[in-house]
C-alpha cells in the first residue's frame, strides 16, 4: 500500500511540476521607454495637500497629495521620497492616508533605448495591510501548534505546500494555457494526499480519506460540467472573469476555470468529512475488532449523516457571506425572485454552493464503504 500510495503521489507530483510555467513582466512599453514598475513598503512622513481642481460635471474635483515617505522595502529602501496620491471625493476608491501610517507605492522606473534608468514616476498605490494579515496568520499558527502539537505542525506544513501548489503550479499553469480541470484536479489530489500523509501516515485510515476526497472531488467536476452546461455558465459573471479574459495574451477557457474554482471550494469541506468518518470508524474497529465490514459501514454512515448538515450549512453561509452586498442591492432595488435567480452571477454562485454541498454528500457514502473495506481488511490479514 506504501508502494502504491507513494507511487501515484510521485507521478502527480512530476505531472504538476512539468506544467509549463509562465509569468507576465511588470513591464510598461511606450515605445521610446520601457517603464518598470515595483511595490514597496513605505511610511508616510508628511503631506502637502494641492488647490482643488474642477474637471467638469462629469469628472467631478480633483485634488492632489505631494506625499513624503520614507521606503522601507525594495531597492530604495531607506530613501526619503515624493509620492503623489490623487483624490476624487469618491468613497472606497479613494486612499486616505494620515501621518505615520504605512502604505504601499508603486515606483516607476524608465529606461529608454539606450539602457539608461531613471525613477518616472511614484504614487500611492494602497494602504499597507499585510501587517494585519501577518499577525492573523502568527495567532493562527501559534494556536495550531499549542493545541495540536505534532499533528497541528503537520497540518501547517500541509496547509502551506498546498498554497504553495496553487501559486507556483496551478496559476502559471492556467496562465500558459493548461487545461484548468485536469491540472486543478491532478493539484488537489496531490493535496489532498499529502495533507492525509501528514495527518494519518501510510495508513489505512489515510487511504480510506483520499479515496473518499477523490470521489467527492470527481463528483464535483462531472456536476460542475453537466449543471453548469445546462445552466448556460460561461465564467464570465463578474468583472474579474471579464478582465481575465480580454486581458492581452492570456487564453484561457474561462468556464473550465469557474469549475475549478468550484471544486478547490469544496475540496476543504470534503477534506474535512472523510478524515472524520475515515477516523471515527478506525477507531470503533480498535474499540470492537469483531465488527464486519457492513457494520463498519453503517458506524460510518452514522457519522457522516451527522457531519452533512454542518457542513453543508457551512458551505452554504460560506457563499452566501460573500454575497451579502449584492444581495442588499437585491433588495434595495425590490427585484424580483425569477429576476435575481436567472442573473448569472447568482446562479454562478447558486451552482458552486450547491455542486460543493453534493459532493460533500456523496463523499459520505465513499468513504464509510472505503474505509470498512480496508479496516475490515486489517483484521483478515491479522488473523491470517
Amino acid at each position: 500500500m506504501r508502494r502504491i500510495f507513494a507511487a501515484v503521489l510521485a507521478l502527480l507530483l512530476f505531472w504538476c511540476l512539468h506544467a509549463d510555467q509562465a509569468r507576465a513582466e511588470d513591464i510598461i512599453d511606450l515605445g521610446n521607454i520601457i517603464l518598470r514598475q515595483q511595490f514597496v513598503k513605505a511610511k508616510v512622513l508628511a503631506i502637502e495637500e494641492s488647490e482643488p481642481q474642477e474637471y467638469g460635471a462629469w469628472s467631478g474635483v480633483l485634488r492632489e497629495q505631494r506625499v513624503q515617505v520614507k521606503i522601507l522595502s525594495g531597492a530604495y529602501s531607506g530613501q526619503e521620497l515624493t509620492a503623489l496620491n490623487s483624490l476624487s471625493g469618491s468613497e472606497g476608491i479613494d486612499i486616505i492616508i494620515e501621518n505615520n501610517d504605512l502604505v504601499m507605492v508603486c515606483i516607476q522606473e524608465a529606461e529608454s533605448r539606450d539602457g539608461n534608468t531613471e525613477i518616472y514616476e511614484i504614487f500611492i498605490a494602497d494602504q499597507w495591510r499585510s501587517h494585519a494579515v501577518f499577525w492573523l496568520l502568527l495567532i493562527f499558527v501559534l494556536l495550531m501548534a499549542a493545541i495540536g502539537r505534532l499533528q497541528g505542525l503537520k497540518s501547517l506544513l500541509a496547509l502551506g505546500l498546498t498554497a504553495s501548489g496553487i501559486y507556483y503550479i496551478l496559476l502559471p499553469g492556467l496562465v500558459a494555457g493548461k487545461s484548468p480541470v485536469l491540472l486543478t484536479v491532478a493539484i488537489l489530489v496531490v493535496a489532498a494526499m499529502l495533507t492525509m500523509l501528514f495527518v494519518a501516515g501510510f495508513s489505512r485510515k489515510a487511504a480510506a480519506a483520499v479515496l473518499g476526497i477523490m470521489g467527492g472531488l470527481l463528483a464535483a467536476a462531472v456536476l460542475s460540467y453537466i449543471f453548469g452546461d445546462m445552466a448556460q455558465l460561461h465564467g464570465l459573471a463578474s468583472e474579474e472573469e471579464r478582465t481575465v479574459l480580454y486581458f492581452d495574451g492570456l487564453n484561457i477557457d474561462m468556464k473550465g476555470l469557474l469549475f475549478s474554482g468550484i471544486m478547490i471550494g469544496a475540496l476543504g469541506a470534503i477534506m474535512d468529512v472523510a478524515i472524520s468518518i475515515s477516523s471515527a470508524v478506525t477507531e470503533i474497529k480498535q474499540a470492537d475488532p469483531s465488527k464486519t465490514a457492513y457494520e463498519l459501514f453503517v458506524s460510518g454512515m452514522n457519522v457522516g449523516k451527522d457531519i452533512m448538515g454542518t457542513m453543508a450549512n457551512t458551505l452554504i453561509l460560506a457563499y452566501a457571506g460573500g454575497a451579502l452586498p449584492l444581495l442588499i442591492l437585491f433588495i434595495v432595488n425590490n427585484m424580483e425572485a425569477v429576476s435575481v435567480l436567472n442573473w448569472e452571477l447568482i446562479v454562478t454562485e447558486l451552482v458552486r454552493a450547491l455542486v460543493g454541498s453534493v459532493a460533500l454528500i456523496l463523499c459520505v457514502p465513499v468513504t464509510a464503504v472505503a474505509a470498512g473495506f480496508l479496516q475490515n481488511r486489517t483484521q483478515r490479514e491479522a488473523e491470517k
